[in-house]
């Protein structure tokens, strides 16, 4: 079994080659910014944790989250329809993470959430993922999440003592469908989902861009998107670009918005010169919490890509109307 953390309380920097079994995250030399060690105690309240989950397709997107802050845990999940543009979304906290769990097991490990008669569940598995939504008012969301072989692994150091790890999928394969009062959205050939795993000891107050893009392109093929600007950024980049299921690694990103007129146009490319896309969106999920000692001012985009983006051999694909996330997104952890 592959743990994150050595012998010695270190991890090592860098691009993953491989599964990591275990974030053995108490075994990790925590040391205060003036070298004091911190306890057991210390390790586990410090540690954060979060997964997002989404599916696209040409005529909506449902994404998914659980995150565990310690002092509170949120679980939400939406549903937008592009054909009526309207977005459907419940959004639950729960003090000092009651009814929330997320097992630091990467590669075949449960996160739940629970809240009175709502329960979210995402379960890994040999070659995929599933989720699971249950809650009033007939919401039912049963998908599988398939053929997450080549997922982009990476640690890095965060602020002075600190590190994330993250394990990321883009264009996936998924079965299933949702259910939303008198809605029924079934997934299809040309539907692809998104994975998001993350978990360390964060900086104290972390801001960030992010892009995300799953569907299939006019020859049948899958493409995935993940472009991140402000985090795991220490010589590092979280961003990738996957054609049919093969993850190709992308230089650093850079996004182009008016955060003060957030409903405009954003531009991303990254400097390797491989991504160049517009994004247009079309809805937005937004969430304010200002808390004493935890803050977030989060702001989800849903909309549609155009542009293009090349392939490790030099050869462009044209991007023509693939749907996706944008997210700006400041967290006080």
């Amino acid at each position: 079994m592959r743990k994150l953390i050595d012998d010695q309380g270190r991890i090592t920097p860098g691009r993953l080659d491989g599964p990591v079994d275990e974030i053995n995250y108490l075994d990790y030399d925590l040391r205060s910014v003036m070298d004091r060690s911190r306890s057991r105690l210390a390790r586990r309240w410090r540690f954060n944790q979060f997964q997002f989950v989404s599916a696209m397709a040409p005529g909506w997107v449902f994404g998914m989250a659980l995150v565990d802050l310690k002092l509170v845990a949120n679980g939400f999940f939406y549903l937008f329809d592009f054909e009526t543009g309207r977005l459907y979304e419940q959004s639950f906290l729960q003090p000092l993470a009651r009814g929330s769990q997320i097992e630091p097991l990467p590669e075949h490990g449960m996160a739940t959430f629970v809240k009175g008669e709502v329960a979210l569940r995402i379960v890994a598995g040999a070659g995929g993922r599933n989720v699971a939504v249950t809650a009033p008012g007939g919401i039912r969301v049963d998908l599988e999440l398939k053929e997450d072989e080549d997922p982009l692994r990476l640690v890095c150091p965060a602020g002075y003592n600190g590190w994330v790890f993250t394990r990321k999928s883009a264009g996936l394969p998924v079965e299933g469908e949702i259910r939303w009062d008198h809605r029924i959205w079934r997934c299809d050939a040309s539907t692809r989902a998104s994975i998001d795993w993350s978990c360390g000891f964060m900086r104290r107050e972390t801001a960030w861009n992010w892009a995300c893009m799953a569907g299939t392109l006019g020859d049948g093929r899958s493409l995935g998107l993940n472009l991140a600007a402000g985090v795991n950024e220490t010589g590092m980049t979280e961003n990738a670009l996957w054609l049919d299921g093969r993850c190709l690694p992308l230089g650093p990103a850079q996004f182009r918005f008016d955060r003060f007129r957030p409903g405009g146009d954003w531009q991303v490319r990254t400097d390797d010169g491989r991504v160049e896309l517009r994004f247009e969106p079309a809805g937005v999920r937004r969430e304010k919490l200002n808390a004493w000692v935890l803050a977030s001012n989060f702001r989800q985009f849903i909309g549609t890509f155009y542009g293009r983006v090349i392939d490790d051999e030099g050869r462009e694909i044209p991007v023509q109307g693939l749907r996706g996330l944008m997210e700006d997104h400041f967290a006080r952890w």
